[in-house]
Formats: structure tokens, sequence, C-alpha cells
């Protein structure tokens, strides 16, 4: 049984979807606060297979004893987070309670019930200004938000607890910016709330929802003046993660570690927010009214990936380009214009 926190969310549930299809048994917790039951149903139909629900906290220590007492867990892949950039500089102590507490007593859990296979939903954010891209796994760490220090700080943990203890076994995927959607149109993005990502306010517009797209920042040292990223199809991020538990589950370390193997998930090419913007309008045959304004605080110039220790080590490379990225994001907002309502 492979337990998914937060696996309702828009990466879990694309997780969840994978892990089935690959034939593991799958134990959902999550408390609902950013996602929707309905995610879970629509896996179910996806891959006509059952997964287990716990609906709860991971900041509940009772609730995750009763699971790991129910249920023999064989490794843990933990996703659930807060993860607005802007939200957390405005409510830090919600970002550090949720995030960093939260990961403490799933892992304090975790070492009472002897499971260490353990898989953490990380964050380029951790390496806050890069000095230079593509970026590798040893480039210098840093934050430029509190979303990105409770990452690194749970980074920093882990490697704690693994130097403590070498009969952990943790892998720390950092992933850039997730994008698309399954291409049943069935499971895709679905903030809550005003959404911290860029695809679900260009789908607003595309959809008149919104009359116009705002760009914070078109003065950024890059090739047109908008933000550079490296956008990953939330489809290859999920098949990252089950890249990352087949080498915990069938591979594993050759030979106690401590430290936490660490790889980037990311295509390797970065995109511009005019970019992204470019290829919806070609998709949908639709001009988007877009208006430049002031850069968000935390927000960087240029990020994405250096990507070949992710393929030399787990065997995995994303396959999907920009356009399949946006296009799959557009069968998903087309199909479910309100989302799971």
């Amino acid at each position: 049984m492979i337990l998914v926190t937060g696996g309702a969310g828009y990466i879990g549930s694309h997780a969840c979807v994978v892990l089935l299809n690959a034939g593991y048994e799958v134990l959902v917790v999550d408390n609902f606060c950013n996602s929707s039951p309905k995610s879970l149903y629509q896996v179910e139909k996806i891959t006509n297979r059952t997964l287990n629900l716990v609906e709860g906290d991971i900041r509940d220590k009772e609730t995750l004893t009763r699971i790991f007492s129910e249920y023999k867990i064989e490794a843990v892949i933990h996703f659930a987070a807060f993860k607005a950039v802007g939200e957390s500089v405005s409510n830090p102590i919600g970002y550090y309670d949720n995030n960093v507490c939260g990961s403490t007593a799933l892992l304090s859990v975790m070492n009472e019930f002897d499971c260490k296979r353990f898989i953490f939903s990380s964050s380029a954010t951790v390496y806050g200004e890069p000095s230079f891209v593509p970026i590798n796994e040893g480039a210098e760490l840093s934050t430029t938000s509190p979303y990105g220090a409770t990452k690194l700080t749970i980074e920093n943990m882990l490697k704690d607890i693994v130097a403590s203890d070498s009969s952990w076994q943790v892998v720390i995927l950092r992933y850039f910016n997730p994008v698309g959607a399954h291409k049943s149109g069935l499971i895709g993005e679905n903030p809550k709330g005003i959404p911290n990502n860029l695809m679900p306010f260009i789908l607003d517009v595309v959809c008149g929802k919104k009359s116009k797209l705002k760009i914070f920042g078109g003065d950024y040292p890059t090739r047109d003046g908008t933000g550079i990223r490296d956008y990953i199809h939330v489809v290859d991020l999920a098949e990252g993660h089950l890249s990352a538990l087949r080498f915990l589950m069938d591979c594993g370390f050759s030979e106690p570690k401590d430290s936490p193997l660490i790889v980037n998930l990311g295509t390797g090419k970065g995109y511009s927010v005019l970019d992204v913007v470019k290829t919806v309008e070609k998709i949908s045959n639709k001009k988007l009214p877009y208006e430049i304004t002031a850069r968000r605080k935390g927000d960087i110039a240029e990020c994405f990936a250096e990507t070949s220790y992710a393929k030399e080590i787990l065997g995995w490379k994303a396959q999907c380009d920009i356009h399949d990225m946006c296009k799959d994001s557009l069968r998903w907002r087309h199909l479910n214009p309100d989302g799971y309502k």
C-alpha cells in the first residue's frame, strides 16, 4: 500500500492515476482544504480501479497513527502542502504550521511504525534567485518566499533524519512549474480562491471569465521582459514520482546512504509567459488581451532545470512539450468550466 498525502490535489490526483495504472494499491489522506473529493472519483473512473481514502489532516498524529495501524504502508509520497508564493508572504505562520509541522508529524509517525521509504514533493523555489541556468541539483540553495523556505526547511530536516539513521530511504523531487491535465479531461488544475499559477488565469480569459490577463512583470532581463519558467506536464511529473517509487521499491540504494537522493523534475527548457500566451492563442484560435503589471514579491526572472540526473538515476525524461501542456489544459477547462463543482 502506498500512502499519498494530498492525493486529491492537482499533482496528487495525477500521481494516483499513474500509481493505480502501474498496479499499486493506493491510500489517500487529504483534508480537502484546497482540493475536491470528486477528483478521486474521477481517478477511479480513469483507471477502473478503487483507491482507499481517509479524510484527515496530516498534522493530526492520532489520524496518522490510525492509518499506519490499519494499513500496511510500504512507502509514502508526500504532496500535502500549501503552495502559493504570494499567499505565503502574507501568511507565513499558516505556511510553516501546515507545511513544516504537518511533515514533522508525518515523519514522526512513519518512524514509529518503521516505515522509512519517503518521496518528498519539493520545489525549484529552493534555488531562490539562481546564479545560473539550467539549474542542477548542486546549485546553491536559498529562498525568496516563506513557501520556498518551508520546502527548504523540510529538505534540511530530511537530510538530518537520513544522516542520523541510514535505514531511511528518501527521495527529494524538486520540480518546476506543473501545467496541463490528464488527456481524458476528467482531472486537472482546480484551484480554490485566487489561483497562484499562470495557466488558470489564462484559461479564465479564454473562456470569458476574465476580460484580460495580468502579467506580473514585463521588465525582467529576459528575451521579452516576462518571467521564464520550466513548464512541465503534470502527467510527466506524476510519472517522475512513479520512477522514484520504483527506484525505492525495486532497486533502492545499493548501500546505506547518509543523505537523501535529490532529483530535479523539469523539461530543461524555459518558456516565457508570453510564449505560453502565444501557444494558447494558436491552439484556441483566440486573441488573449493582457496587461503588464508590477512584479509580484518573491518572483524571479528565469528558472529552468538541468535534467540529466533524472534520466541517469531514475531513467525518467519528460515527454510532453508546451503545445501538449496547453492543449490538455484547454481540454480540461472546456469539459469542466467550473472545475469540480
